[in-house]
C-alpha cells in the first residue's frame, strides 16, 4: 500500500493591525453625559416600548409604563384601548371586555401598569392585546425614595408622600 506524504499547508499571514482611529474630541459647550447614582426603578421582565419591532408577531411580551390615555369609545362594544409611556416611547393596549371585567380596578385606577399579552402589528403599528393587566403604581414611590432628591425643590420629601 503506498502512502501520499502529508500535504503542507503554509502558515497563513498573520492579519494586519487596524489603525487606530482618532477618537472624537468632546466639544466645549456639549453636555457631559447624564450618570445616576442609582438606577431607576424598572419592573421586572418588561420589553421597552422601544423594542416592540424585535420580537415576531402573535408573541408573548411584557411592557410597562404610566398611563398616558384611556379611552372607551362607545363604538367599541365594550372594548377598552390604553396607551402606555415608558422612557423609550409609547405602547397600545387593547383591552377586550373579558379581561376588563377580570382587572377592572387596574384599568381604571392604575397610574402605572405592568401588561402581558399577545403582540400584533397592523400597518407598521404594534398593539398589545392584553391578557392580564397589574397595577405596578407603588413602583412610582420608588423613584422618590432611592434617587435621594430631597434638595430638588421639584420632588416633594418622602415624609410629605404619607
Amino acid at each position: 500500500m503506498r502512502t501520499s506524504p502529508p500535504l503542507h499547508h503554509p502558515k497563513p499571514h498573520p492579519k494586519p493591525h487596524p489603525k487606530p482611529q482618532a477618537q472624537p474630541k468632546p466639544q466645549p459647550n456639549s453636555a457631559p453625559e447624564p450618570t445616576l447614582a442609582l438606577p431607576w426603578p424598572r419592573p421586572p421582565a418588561c420589553l421597552p416600548a422601544n423594542r416592540l419591532h424585535e420580537p415576531p408577531e402573535n408573541a408573548r411580551i411584557t411592557v410597562a409604563g404610566l398611563v398616558i390615555l384611556r379611552q372607551r369609545p362607545g363604538t367599541a362594544k365594550g372594548v377598552i384601548f390604553l396607551t402606555l409611556e415608558d422612557e423609550t416611547g409609547i405602547v397600545n393596549i387593547i383591552v377586550w371586555r373579558k379581561s376588563y371585567d377580570r382587572f377592572r380596578r387596574a384599568v381604571i385606577a392604575g397610574r402605572l401598569l405592568r401588561v402581558t399579552g399577545r403582540l400584533q402589528r397592523a400597518h407598521s403599528v404594534s398593539h398589545l392585546i392584553a391578557e392580564d393587566i397589574e397595577d405596578i403604581s407603588p413602583m412610582l414611590d420608588l423613584l422618590l425614595s432611592e434617587q435621594g432628591r430631597t434638595g430638588d425643590p421639584a420632588f416633594a420629601p418622602p415624609q410629605d408622600l404619607v
